[in-house]
């Protein structure tokens, strides 16, 4: 399978890197967006990772504003460096050179006709490099077999009362991969509540005493506290269980959905609506995840943070 990472590059985004890793699988290629925050953090926070913890993929620049313009970032949330810590920060480092996403994307795309791969492409933030690849080239958009992609919500949101985040910051992105039929695959909100990472999680790591232990360890509490300070037991594991379903098919189970998304200026803007349908029928235009194990997804996710964190 041909893989690709489209990412904002924030904490999840980072440990749902190391689960593809810890489990060996080859990853393609990674496009950068906007989205936790602006593409020049977005950037320094990709290449400082690569350093870091030895990612020998290349990585590219895409967009640095939504679909229509503008950006809506988290660093309310996750702060100036787009990633919270109880200690240690990624280090310093010069961003990621200003190569194409656009063009790498399609040069990958491309390639489907003679490598015989399958393209899956597992997107973890808004989804306009998607989008403008969609827009521009329907002919390798078609190539694509599969998109993953952290977003959306079934019921509450998390950036606002409906909206979920990746959602809200680009709901024309995803209106128009929805409207051009790319086979999207929901890895929503609600599904990711299911499965938290507590404080116990961080000794673990902590202890493995590898080079990046206290640093993924204090990644990993900063994290953490988001949850907490609002007054919960934990932190919804967001990116990492998208990337689980990679890695193990039955943690979570998906059906067939008809997905729409508010494209309005009101307060419904990025509210994602969706529709479970029967398998094959004409309303159908992606999927969602209905269930999830969340031991079974916790345990891989935990496996591959303390694998990394003891090298």
């Amino acid at each position: 399978m041909g893989l690709w990472i489209d990412t904002d590059m924030g904490f999840d985004d980072l440990a749902a890197v190391l689960v593809l890793t810890n489990a060996g699988k080859s990853i393609d290629g990674m496009s950068l967006i906007a989205g936790n925050s602006p593409l020049s953090t977005v950037r320094a926070n990709a290449a400082s990772a690569a350093k870091t913890f030895g990612w020998d993929f290349p990585i590219y620049t895409g967009r640095e504003h939504a679909v229509m313009g503008g950006l809506e970032t988290a660093e309310r949330i996750l702060g100036p460096k787009g990633m919270l810590s109880s200690g240690k920060h990624l280090p310093d480092c010069a961003p990621i050179a200003e190569n194409s996403a656009f063009d790498a994307l399609c040069t990958w795309l491309d390639a489907s006709s003679t490598d015989g791969d399958d393209k899956h492409i597992l997107a973890l933030g808004p989804l306009g490099n998607l989008a403008a690849l969609v827009l521009a080239r329907p002919d390798l958009a078609g190539k694509i077999d599969q998109v993953t992609w952290m977003g959306g919500a079934a019921g509450r949101g998390n950036h606002t009362a409906l909206a979920e985040y990746n959602a809200f910051a680009d709901p024309e992105a995803l209106a128009i991969l929805l409207a051009h039929i790319v086979p999207v695959r929901m890895v929503e909100l609600d599904l990711c509540r299911s499965v938290l990472a507590v404080p116990s999680d961080v000794d673990p790591i902590r202890n493995t005493g590898g080079k990046n232990a206290e640093l993924l360890a204090d990644l990993t509490a900063g994290y953490i506290d988001i949850g907490i300070s609002r007054g919960r037991s934990g932190m919804a594991i967001f990116d990492p269980l998208a990337a689980v379903t990679l890695v193990d098919r039955d943690v979570v189970t998906f059906v067939d959905a008809h997905i729409a998304v508010d494209t309005s200026n009101g307060v419904a803007r990025g509210q994602t609506h969706i529709e479970r349908v029967e398998p094959g029928t004409a309303k159908r235009n992606g999927q969602f995840g209905l269930g999830v194990d969340a031991n079974r997804a916790r345990s891989i996710i935990f496996d591959a943070l303390k694998a990394e964190a003891a090298k």
